[in-house]
């Protein structure tokens, strides 16, 4: 018991150990955020624990060494004269105040063998933080309303929406910055137009083409593309997809039997049991020994098989209606095999196995119609269309 306490404890000091070093290490080399992250996650566990004392100089040193840092590089961004610094200056501001907030209801931290509190210099960076906000707006606002003048392709307008998205959740309202954004959204997205081909000599069942074409049921999440399975005469669509069933196959409805002969020894009442001799044996006590009689039983078992499939086949193509050019082909395919097993017997039912019996209690059932057929077979054409939409990219 003694022995396992002290491996439990020089476990424990090892892993302190190993937890001071690695956050001496990131000081160091100048990882000062995780060394100020690792002293606040063990010190908010216990912050009066003697073993985590390493931690709140570690703390210390971190936080005075990254507020320097930061100051130093805001100053020098500040003093560039770079509009497009003043996001870089804002989130500076920004994480400066942050680590201060997390440290403050840690406050006051012991350092036992100075007897002294740790030392952190605060700063009150509210003003710095809305100045630069202001200007990070102003400077959102107007590169994002030049480049949305000025764009040339959808990934000018995308850029675009992205920082009228950031500027919107930086300040709410801005200007007219949300119809803007609106606009570079609308501008940037690709439209496709959905095409649905029947080349083959079958009737593809209206239910199914209403469901393939249903996009909404995919749960797709592209923020960029799209499809319109009803273009609308005022969008000018960049591409069109082509759904083209080229064949579909439904084979002759089938019935296969097969028969199968079982035999069975099975129990069949008692008999007194005879020697060689015919001689009745009896036990120590004088009695007649009794034992099980066994006959054989046999069964003819009918078993019949139902079959129908259907198999339709395809492709999927992406055109680019600006210079008529096919991008892409995927292969489309599916098939749906129907199957009902049913069975009947002649001689002694008892002679067939347990899984033969239930097949006895089904009958033989309608076959389905062909358009059936091939709306159960593009059940699995909606998983891959669903597929090929997500896999098609065209930027």
């Amino acid at each position: 018991m003694k022995k396992a306490l002290l491996y439990s404890t020089i476990l424990v000091f090892l892993i302190a150990c190993g937890g001071v070093k690695k956050t001496q290490e990131a000081i160091n080399t100048g990882n000062y955020s995780t060394a100020i992250n690792k002293s606040i996650k063990n010190l908010a566990d216990n912050k009066t624990k003697k073993s985590n004392q390493p931690y709140v100089l570690l703390l210390e040193e971190a936080f005075k060494k990254y507020t320097q840092r930061e100051l130093e590089h805001i100053a020098y961004l500040k003093k560039e004269g770079n509009p497009a610094n003043y996001d870089a200056i804002f989130n500076g501001y920004t994480h400066l105040k942050n680590i201060q907030e997390q440290i403050k209801p840690l406050l006051p931290l012991q350092v036992y063998e100075e007897n002294r509190n740790a030392k952190f210099s605060f700063t009150n960076y509210n003003n710095e933080i809305l100045v630069a906000k202001d200007y990070l707006s102003d400077y959102l606002y107007n590169s994002s309303s030049e480049l949305l003048m000025n764009a040339k392709y959808k990934e000018d307008y995308r850029n675009a929406y992205r920082d009228f998205k950031y500027l919107n959740e930086l300040s709410p309202g801005y200007s007219d910055s949300k119809e803007k954004m609106e606009e570079a959204y609308i501008k940037g997205l690709d439209y496709v137009k959905v095409n649905m081909v029947n080349e083959t000599e079958q009737i593809v069942p209206a239910r199914l083409e209403e469901e393939l074409l249903n996009f909404n049921t995919y749960g797709l999440n592209d923020q960029w593309t799209q499809y319109h399975t009803n273009p609308l005469a005022d969008v000018n669509y960049d591409y069109e997809m082509q759904v083209a069933f080229r064949a579909i196959n439904i084979s002759p409805e089938q019935i296969q039997e097969k028969q199968i002969i079982k035999e069975k020894q099975i129990k069949d009442g008692v008999e007194v049991l005879v020697d060689a001799d015919g001689r009745v044996v009896k036990d120590s006590l004088g009695n007649e020994i009794k034992v099980d009689r066994f006959r054989t039983v046999s069964c003819n078992f009918y078993q019949f098989t139902q079959l129908k499939s259907a198999q339709v086949t395809g492709n999927v193509s992406y055109i680019d209606l600006q210079n008529q050019q096919q991008l892409n082909t995927y292969p489309l395919s599916s098939e749906f095999i129907f199957e009902h097993v049913y069975a009947n017997y002649n001689g002694d039912k008892r002679a067939l196995d347990n899984d033969l019996v239930p097949l006895l209690n089904r009958v033989a059932v309608p076959f389905p119609s062909n358009e059936q057929m091939v709306y159960d077979a593009g059940e699995d054409l909606k998983s891959r269309l669903k597929d090929i939409v997500i896999r098609q990219k065209f930027n």
